[in-house]
């Protein structure tokens, strides 16, 4: 068996997705995400250019050399272009050996180690209030875990706060938009509202919150250090991770969990927060880190120094990368949590799948392979929209380092 063809489908459901999609010489395919929000095109073009040219001919079971071939012919190494134009060969490949052996993609890295995988909402909302009322509709729906973010007072807009509540997409804009921010603001406000949320719902509910790489280190062990009374499953993105030092001076001071890793693409920006234990969670996926055979290593990295996984699974992920991340949870035995952001109708139906969500947990696809495919004609349908995520400015002008 060889590979006969690749191709890269682009489209726009209400958000863009780029696909790669490999077809062997007798006819089995394999799907791949390689979406990069904001960023979509500089991917697909890496794919048509650079990387499908060198795919014919090769033999799609060799998915371990591919991806060497791939990381190691690139003289400019790693990058979220690079290692989303590898991941989405090494999904489809995954899927292809699935489709091949007959079994879903989890089987062949393990079988199970779990039921069914945990996964979170978002519950968000510009007040405390109606932010109530998000987390008990997720708590009807079974959910076990939540995200908890709100408006800051003072401030006309917060990123992580939508109006269409279960379809979030913070890209708005051919440019990027800009907004205002203050961490003064924030930072008293955050407390308070967690106090509400444990009070009305009690201990059981897992909580969590994304602070989006907002605060210095010290802002972080300040916010952490608030939280404690409130047992947060986990503080996400509390700082940029460029600095990696950086987290040790949260670690001294607080003992609220910290996650964080979705915008890393290789075990080696992580390795440092994972060997000295500076994190609780990796937030890596499958799509910007290098596809399932890559993210592999980082969690079984994480899992050597008590580190869990929590992967990113926001929208800008497509139902093939949500394929693809359940099949590894499932399987890996140092599981945390899963990101679930629920895609649109139209998403939904360019990308059929077979997973879903049952009693608060997602179960993948039996079928064999991922269990997702992506239906070109409709696809066709939904042409490429150019749309940025948001920056932010503090209240003098000032850029903010997020």
């Amino acid at each position: 068996m060889r590979i006969a063809d690749a191709r890269v489908i682009v489209t726009c459901p209400g958000r863009n997705f780029v696909t790669l999609k490999i077809v062997t010489d007798d006819g089995v395919t394999g799907v791949g995400d390689a979406t990069l929000n904001g960023r979509e095109l500089a991917v697909a073009a890496y794919l048509t250019e650079h990387v499908i040219p060198a795919l014919i001919g090769r033999d799609p079971a060799r998915i371990e050399d591919t991806w060497q071939y791939l990381y190691k012919g690139a003289y400019w190494r790693r990058g979220p272009v690079t290692m989303s134009a590898i991941a989405a060969v090494d999904t489809a490949l995954w899927d292809i050996k699935g489709k091949v052996a007959g079994l879903p993609v989890y089987q062949l890295l393990g079988g199970r180690s779990r039921e069914g995988v945990t996964v979170y909402g978002h519950a968000n909302a510009e007040t405390v209030d109606d932010v109530l009322a998000e987390i008990a509709r997720y708590a009807d729906l079974g959910y076990r875990a939540v995200r908890v973010q709100t408006g800051v007072p003072g401030l006309g807009t917060t990123y992580g706060v939508s109006k269409d509540k279960l379809f979030y997409e913070p890209a708005d804009a051919a440019i990027a938009s800009e907004a205002t921010w203050s961490t003064e603001a924030y930072l008293n406000h955050v407390p308070s509202v967690f106090a509400q949320v444990r009070a009305e719902f009690g201990p059981g509910l897992k909580l969590l919150h994304d602070v989006h790489h907002r605060l210095t280190p010290i802002e972080a062990a300040r916010l952490g250090k608030s939280l404690e009374p409130y047992a947060l499953t986990w503080m996400e993105d509390p700082v940029p991770a460029e600095l990696q030092e950086g987290f040790r001076l949260i670690r001294r001071h607080t003992t609220t969990p910290i996650a964080v890793g979705e915008v890393f693409n290789t075990v080696w920006d992580c390795e440092t927060l994972v060997r000295e234990q500076l994190i609780d969670y990796i937030r890596a996926t499958v799509v910007h880190a290098g596809g399932i055979t890559h993210l592999r290593r980082i969690f079984d990295l994480a899992g050597l120094y008590h580190v869990r996984t929590g992967s990113h699974g926001a929208t800008d992920l497509s139902p093939v990368c949500m394929s693809a991340a359940l099949h590894l949870d499932l399987a890996v035995p140092n599981f945390g949590l899963q990101e679930y952001m629920r895609h649109t109708a139209e998403t939904d139906a360019v990308f059929p799948h077979g997973y879903r969500f049952e009693g608060g947990y997602l179960h993948p696809s039996e079928e064999p392979g991922l269990g997702v495919d992506i239906d070109e004609s409709l696809a066709a349908e939904y042409p490429y929209r150019p749309a940025a995520l948001p920056v932010n400015r503090l209240l003098d002008g000032t850029m903010h380092s997020w």
